[in-house]
């Protein structure tokens, strides 16, 4: 099998992909974007020089591209405290008693909850706003 400039190139690509789906980083795989165009201009037959030239023009510009558009758009809150991905947050309890290190347990939803203060000062007994779930605790603040 002849290995032409093509054939890297696709290898390349290919080698990108399979790092991104291994490490999650979406820029690898504008990279591969550049590689693959590179591949393509190999095909159509266009010398060495060009077909960098295309590899860093469709890779750089697909990266900076994505980069450009995730800094314009607002970054969602983490898992933990995103109500899109916990429906809890949001909803209040009623805490009788906090223990002298900021926890206590409460009922919430039919189950007894082990629930951490997240607010401000010291957490007095009362209502209090699900901020976040870490884990199986509750973090709160007051309502």
């Amino acid at each position: 099998m002849d290995w032409t400039a093509a054939t890297g190139w696709w290898v390349l690509a290919g080698g990108l992909v399979a790092v991104e789906l291994a490490t999650g980083s979406f820029y690898l795989l504008m990279m591969a974007a550049g590689a693959a165009a590179a591949a393509l201009a190999a095909h159509a037959g266009l010398g060495a020089t060009a077909q960098f030239v295309v590899a860093a023009l469709v890779g750089g510009g697909a990266t900076a591209a994505w980069h450009l558009k995730r800094a314009r758009h607002p970054q969602s809150a983490p898992a933990a405290s995103n109500r899109d991905v916990v429906l809890d947050i949001g909803e209040t309890l009623l805490i009788e008693q906090w223990l002298p290190d900021g926890t206590a347990r409460a009922l919430y939803r039919g189950a007894s909850w082990a629930v951490r203060f997240e607010g401000d000062g010291t957490p007095a007994p009362g209502r209090h706003r699900i901020v976040a779930l870490h884990g199986s605790e509750l973090a709160v603040r007051p309502a």
